[in-house]
């Protein structure tokens, strides 16, 4: 039970903190960020990988965003030798409804694998599930409209505990329920094996540390494997 409770509030916090503004610069010098700020830049030898989401996706608070799970997963494509290009365009503190909003300037560049994780901002505002549905729906929407080819990966999210259970369980269902409604590929949850453990964490006890971004990486790779 203390197990359960220390996992929880560690969640919760995740979550809340994915809404505070980004402050480390290090996740906005990369790269992969770099290509997502300018996305008429492409590599014509590789295909490309868009993450989008939140502070989990962009890296928040690692000394040095190539720690990130992201950058992790580019360096082991690398290492096997698969031609794809990851672009890292997480934000902190976004919605499902700003990154609604968001998604139609990302994806002016060419996108070839989508994985969208975005979602737990809404639960910390309380927003209703049916809401974020919508706007997750509406993203993967507007990427397959314009890409038909894309390979869709949806992450899955849960609701912290004091929104009563009720609304988790329609919160944690509407992931799998996405992803079959649109023919993505579902990573049950990306926190898998991170969320409330110390170790994984950082000092903060909130975000993944170096450790933890491992994790995270086997997590997202588990189901982006068989899609390369």
């Amino acid at each position: 039970m203390i197990l359960r409770t220390a996992f929880f509030l560690a969640f919760s916090l995740i979550v809340f903190s994915c809404s505070q503004p980004e402050n480390k610069s290090a996740a906005s010098e990369t790269p992969e960020q770099t290509n997502a700020a300018n996305p008429t830049e492409k590599n014509s030898t590789k295909k490309t990988i868009v993450f989008f989401g939140n502070s989990l996706t962009a890296g928040y608070g690692l000394t040095n965003v190539k720690d990130g799970y992201v950058s992790l997963l580019q360096q082991r494509m690398d290492s096997l030798g698969l031609p794809y290009h990851a672009v890292n365009a997480g934000l902190s503190g976004e919605t499902s409804a700003g990154g609604n909003e968001r998604v139609d300037w990302v994806i002016k560049q060419p996108v070839d694998i989508f994985v969208l994780e975005l979602g737990g901002n809404d639960a910390l505002r309380g927003i209703q599930p049916e809401e974020t549905v919508k706007n997750l729906g509406s993203i993967l929407d507007k990427v397959k409209a314009k890409y038909p080819q894309a390979k869709l990966v949806l992450a899955g999210m849960q609701a912290p505990p004091n929104l009563g259970k009720m609304y988790a369980d329609k919160f944690k269902a509407m992931y799998p329920e996405l992803a079959r409604e649109h023919g993505a590929e579902l990573i049950p949850f990306l926190l898998e094996g991170v969320g409330g453990i110390p170790e994984l964490n950082q000092g903060d006890r909130i975000h993944p540390n170096e450790k933890g971004q491992f994790i995270l990486r086997e997590n997202v790779w588990k189901i982006l494997e068989p899609i390369l």
